[in-house]
């Protein structure tokens, strides 16, 4: 499903918090005057580019990210305009920013760096932006209002006439008082002094200030053009006197507020008016405390009308329908009424509620009411957007609890973690387990989407061995096995990471790379008896396609690793995971769900069906909310909100809690072609060996040894072709999956290779994955060039991926902007992988280094890394060129048996 297209440019917001211009797609339509001037814009720096958003009206829809920063640049200049002195500070409003930070937080649209959003943020943009508006306007030595005319014509008005409604509690028939004023200057105390309209007639006397006095009133001419009461105002003169009203009249006029203030009036309003009080439909959904959450499970339904949080008795309800429509005084307060609104809308609910029969609502209905959304996600419910002013929707005490311990993992009851579990959970990690924990045992299903390196596996380890201890506690005869699928180039790193952390679950690899073809039939033949007593299954998605067995049993965990395999929709591969039966669903993913909506819909159908309706259903749904004219994507985000649970790196509660480095594992198979070149090469060195001279046995071991790594590298490196096709490799492959997700995060990697010849074709390669072009630094690069693109790669803006060779790239250089180091192929010393990692992990590096060391299964790359493994801390040097190692000085039989191919472990 794409994402709706709108304009030419979209905004990315970088890991460091600066906005960058992007191109959307290829054959967008030219240019506009606007989205040149924010190019522009941004092109100078952040602030600029926000005001150049706000400054002027585009000429067509922006796209969503544009309209959402737009937004905000609009709200942070309208605050500056209407007072420059303390409307300009972030922290000088209150909690009226805050607030509006949080609503911008929920409002966000999906985009690219989504998931960097916060409160600090923006306050951070917000502070930006008005310091460098003082900037400009100082450097011009220019007044607010006059470099709003030059600059922003739009905005050039605001802030300088205001008007000014208050209660006037002493007159009983009259009891609302209106006053016009105008701000004619700042004074020495930094606050703005407000005069009555009718004085300004006497300051800007004569001709010499007619032009000024015009330029103060422009903004109320034009709002009288559209407001009769206005222009009776103006004509009357009355506008320029204090007037007592009625409540009629006060009505009349706030009605009209908005057109005032966007005609750049200014505005001071009752408290009670800016926060709509008014009596509105309550609307309480799961009362009961409740033990699951299922998507089949029915939610109490109750309809009342209240007024601000008490409940209205009928003889007060009498007294709104009689008044009508406008001001009534109720308990103690003025408030707005509309009977017929009012009416209509209860009149929906009572439908709904008696539609019900008194078994109440879907769980899915209900979370899609409490989200803000239609109860059905149909667009035709228009009444839905209208009606939020007059109704409101609130979680019942038992499931308001529930669903505040889902978004606070903080919160949440901690469970204990087995006594097999071998190892410490970090606090966050901790907190990720007992937020599964609390999702499984309700029965929903859950994605946790941490940043890569913050321990996924471990925390869904943690959370089977609780499992494990519960059933045993309860003396459960038989417990249903959990299934865990992954790519198949992850199975080895999940035995490797269940034998370290979790040795006490019985797990089953059911793949042919750890089973025999005859164990794998006999568990599909009678899967119940060969499972019992099992506490995990582990397979892959491409096995998924072969054993329909899998779906037919009813598992007690499903659980999918890099869920980003699901996200079309369509495959083969994603149809046959939504057929599988479980109690509950686990999504583990380390890519940013917040940058697509198709991605989005497809998880969230495996994880919790229904929720977000069809594919059809939630277009439409999605195309009715940016229609929205406020709060957009925000009943999509609370709607998904509660089984989502994503920490980054970068937030500073998770920083700090960290390694500073972490290494990883990149297990790889073989394509067809590679494990036919190496089988050959297996063959030609057995026979070689049998007439070889002594003295040359060395050099043809150290020869055969090279030509593996080339064959687990690619076969074009090994057979010297120029076409480096990345599906006849499984390490482009699990490179490719990898960087997807290092693009995913705008975050920049460092790749290393033994080999120069590899440098190119990985680069063209990762060109592909990042959408951009990357730097290669190898033997053969001058060394004025070196520097240039050293410093190029480090700047935020400058290239994703820097391909070394070890050699060239190894020692001397200065690369902190990388987070991630990817060693392609082993060096098999130690000392000399360490000194390349730290090119990224040095001095100066602010982030978390993440460190990929790729090796093929089957094949001499995983025994030379068991070997690396056993002997760690004794010996550096594995394998060096050209002198005595242990593996030169093997038997011949030593040799074929450590270069043997495990035909079933390579071929995943």
């Amino acid at each position: 499903m794409p994402d709706t297209a709108f304009s030419s440019i979209e905004l990315i917001l970088r890991p460091g918090g600066r906005l960058v211009l992007r191109e959307q797609a290829a054959g967008s339509a030219k240019e506009t005057a606007w989205e040149a001037r924010v190019r522009d814009g941004f092109a100078q720096s952040s602030a600029a580019g926000l005001f150049a958003l706000a400054a002027r009206q585009p000429q067509s829809p922006p796209s969503p990210s544009l309209s959402f920063w737009r937004d905000f640049a609009c709200a942070c200049l309208s605050a500056f305009c209407h007072d420059p002195v303390q409307e300009g500070k972030a922290g000088g409003n209150g909690g009226g920013l805050a607030g509006a930070f949080s609503d911008f937080l929920w409002s966000a649209p999906p985009m690219r760096g989504a998931e960097y959003l916060c409160q600090d943020l923006f306050e951070e943009l917000w502070t930006c932006l008005v310091g460098w508006l003082r900037e400009q306007i100082a450097r011009e030595k220019s007044s607010l209002g006059k470099w709003l005319e030059q600059h922003a014509p739009t905005w050039h008005q605001v802030g300088r006439v205001s008007f000014h409604l208050a209660e006037n509690k002493k007159a009983a028939s009259r009891p609302f008082a209106f006053l016009a004023t105008y701000a004619p200057r700042v004074s020495r105390t930094g606050r703005v002094q407000y005069r009555p309209l009718k004085d300004a007639l006497v300051e800007y006397a004569g001709t010499r200030n007619k032009s000024a006095l015009l330029r103060l009133l422009t903004p109320v001419e034009t709002a009288a053009e559209k407001s009769p009461l206005l222009r009776e105002l103006l004509d009357s003169g009355d506008i320029y006197h204090p007037l007592a009203w009625s409540a009629g009249e006060a009505y009349r006029f706030l009605r009209e507020a908005p057109l005032f203030e966007a005609s750049g009036i200014l505005l001071r309003l009752p408290d009670w008016w800016k926060k709509r009080v008014r009596p509105r439909v309550s609307v309480t959904i799961g009362g009961k405390k409740l033990s699951r959450l299922g998507v089949n499970e029915m939610l109490e339904f109750d309809v009342d009308i209240v007024l601000g949080g008490e409940r209205l008795t009928q003889a007060e309800l009498r007294r709104i329908m009689k008044a009508g429509e406008g001001l009534l005084f109720l308990k103690g307060q003025w408030v707005e009424v509309d009977a017929e609104r009012l009416s209509q809308v209860l009149e929906h609910w009572r439908e709904l509620e008696k539609q019900s029969g008194g078994e109440g609502i879907s769980f899915v209905e209900g979370m899609r009411l409490l989200a803000g959304a239609p109860a059905s996600l149909a667009t035709d419910d228009a009444h839905v957007e209208e009606d939020r002013e007059w109704a409101g929707v609130q979680a019942g005490e038992g499931l308001a609890d529930t669903l505040h311990e889902l978004r606070s993992p903080g919160k949440v009851k901690s469970v204990s973690v087995g006594n097999g579990f071998c190892g410490t959970l970090r606090p966050y990690q901790r907190q990720g387990h007992d937020w599964l924990w609390l999702l499984t045992k309700l029965g929903l299903g859950a994605c946790l989407a941490d940043d890569m390196g913050l321990g996924k596996t471990i925390q869904i380890i943690a959370l089977l061995l609780s499992l494990e201890k519960e059933a045993k506690a309860k003396a459960r005869a038989h417990v249903k096995p959990s299934l865990l699928v992954v790519p198949a180039s992850l199975v080895a790193n999940w035995k490797s990471e269940l034998a370290r952390f979790g040795s006490s679950l019985d797990c089953v690899f059911y793949h042919p790379s750890e089973l025999p073809r005859a164990a794998l039939e006999e568990i599909a033949e009678n899967p119940r008896k060969a499972l019992r007593g099992k506490n995990l299954v582990i397979t892959s998605y491409a096995i998924l396609l072969r054993q329909p067995w899998l779906a037919e049993y009813k598992w007690n965990l499903l659980i999918l690793d890099e869920a980003q395999a699901i996200k079309n929709p369509s495959a083969r591969q994603t149809r046959a995971v939504k057929q599988l039966k479980s109690h509950a669903r686990i999504a583990l993913t380390g890519t940013p769900l917040e940058n697509s909506l198709a991605d989005l819909w497809s998880l969230f159908d495996f994880l919790c069906p229904g929720l977000l309706g069809s594919v059809k259903r939630f277009q439409a749904f999605v195309k009715s909310l940016e229609d929205r004219e406020r709060d957009r994507f925000a009943p999509l985000r609370k709607l998904v909100q509660p089984y989502l649970l994503r920490r980054l790196k970068t937030d500073k509660s998770i920083i700090a809690d960290l390694p500073e480095k972490t290494e990883v594992k990149a297990c790889c198979g073989l394509s067809k072609e590679q494990a036919a070149l190496y089988q050959a090469g297996v063959r030609d060195l057995e026979r070689d060996l049998k007439d070889i001279d002594p003295k040359k046995r060395r050099g043809l071991v150290l020869a055969y040894l090279m030509r593996f790594k080339q064959i687990c590298n690619h076969p074009s490196h090994a057979l010297q072709r120029d076409v480096y096709a990345p599906a006849a490799s499984g390490k482009f492959k699990r490179l490719g999956e990898i960087c997807d997700e290092i693009a995913a995060r705008q975050e920049k990697v460092l790749v290393f290779t033994q080999f120069r010849e590899m440098t190119r074709p990985l680069a063209e390669y990762l060109a592909g994955v990042f959408g951009r072009e990357g730097l290669i630094l190898h033997g053969g690069t001058p060394v004025k060039q070196r520097q240039k693109r050293v410093d190029s790669f480090q700047e935020d803006s400058g290239p994703p991926f820097f391909v070394l060779s070890l050699k060239a790239g190894g020692t001397g250089l200065n690369l902190t902007a990388a987070s991630h180091v990817i060693h392609f192929d082993r060096w098999w010393n130690p000392a000399v992988e360490n000194q390349a990692t730290d090119r990224a992990f040095r001095i100066g590096q602010r982030k978390n280094v993440l460190v990929h060391k790729f090796l093929c299964l089957g094949t001499i790359e995983e025994q030379i890394d068991a070997i690396i493994e056993e002997k760690k801390g004794l010996v550096d040097d594995i394998l060096v060129d050209g002198k005595k190692s242990p593996l030169t000085e093997v038997s011949d039989d030593e040799l074929l048996k450590l270069v043997a191919l495990d035909i079933d472990r390579a071929c995943m």
